[in-house]
């Protein structure tokens, strides 16, 4: 068994096509096709079940990718450990962050990471914070960065501060407090909510605040990003809260101090078992870290 021939099969499962695994890996598909079909007989099982218009993968095939995707780990992990012993960085590095990330420059942060480590592969998807803290816990993630309230520290993973913040209010530039330079829960309260998930750390944040002053509001729109929360206090629909350097990026929009509103703290996240040069390298990268 070949380390290459294990990529083509990761390749084909992950396309369910063996001419866009081909592409994917580089190499002509009838040479992609051989490799596999040579792997599928040192195993002695079917890996792939195929017609002319589908590929799907069989039971043993199923059963098989897990193992391999820890194979494929593993020996990039072995490469980047070699490296490193010589200075130099490689391998990957999936970072998570929450959608309304304010502590840090993200684009600027990982421009100045690929100028130092140009061999680093970064990934970057973007989530609830909770869910990220447990990929990072669990190795699916190296790094991330969280939004979390005030009272709340991630569990299993370290950890270090980046920022505590007050939200800020924003509302539509023609709603009634628009002119006011700070308002109450109470206030607000009147008026329809854009905010997060029912659940999440994002919708926590705001409606323990309101819990906490013995207040009710509605949420008429449950979304997943900043930029369509945005866009819907814009058009009128809405009211949100916001950490106040995304807020103030809309002149379309008015933002508001809140006497009484919610608080949060984002932080870094990443697990101290056996972290890649990669992570290392990141956190290294980052100022006062």
């Amino acid at each position: 068994m070949e380390l290459r021939q294990i990529r083509y099969v990761m390749a084909v499962a992950e396309t369910r096509n063996f001419t866009r695994a081909a592409t994917q890996c580089y190499v002509a598909q009838s040479a992609l096709s051989h490799q596999v079909k040579a792997l599928e007989q040192e195993l002695g099982v079917a890996l792939f079940a195929r017609t002319s218009r589908r590929v799907e993968l069989t039971p043993a095939g199923a059963a098989f990718i897990p193992a391999a995707q820890e194979c494929l780990d593993a020996a990039e992990r072995a490469a980047a450990d070699a490296a490193a012993a010589v200075g130099e960085v490689r391998g990957r590095l999936a970072i998570g962050i929450i959608p309304t990330v304010a502590a840090l420059d993200i684009p600027a942060t990982l421009q100045r990471f690929r100028e130092r480590h140009p061999r680093v592969r970064v990934s970057l998807r973007v989530g609830a914070s909770d869910e990220m803290a447990a990929d990072v816990a669990a190795g699916n993630l190296d790094i991330a960065i969280l939004g979390l309230p005030a009272h709340d520290r991630p569990q299993d993973v370290e950890v270090r501060e980046l920022a505590r913040q007050d939200l800020v209010a924003v509302v539509p530039v023609n709603h009634q407090l628009a002119e006011r330079g700070t308002v109450t829960l109470r206030e607000l309260a009147e008026s329809p909510f854009a905010d997060f998930h029912t659940g999440s750390p994002g919708r926590a944040q705001s409606d323990e605040a309101f819990a906490a002053a013995e207040l009710e509001r509605t949420v008429a729109y449950e979304v997943t990003s900043a930029e369509l929360m945005m866009r819907i206090v814009s058009q009128g629909l809405a009211v949100a809260f916001l950490p106040a350097p995304i807020a103030q990026s809309n002149p379309d929009v008015r933002v508001l101090s809140v006497t009484d509103g919610p608080r949060r703290i984002e932080y870094l996240a990443w697990s101290e078992f056996n972290p890649t040069p990669a992570t290392r390298a990141f956190l290294a990268s980052l100022p006062s870290l």
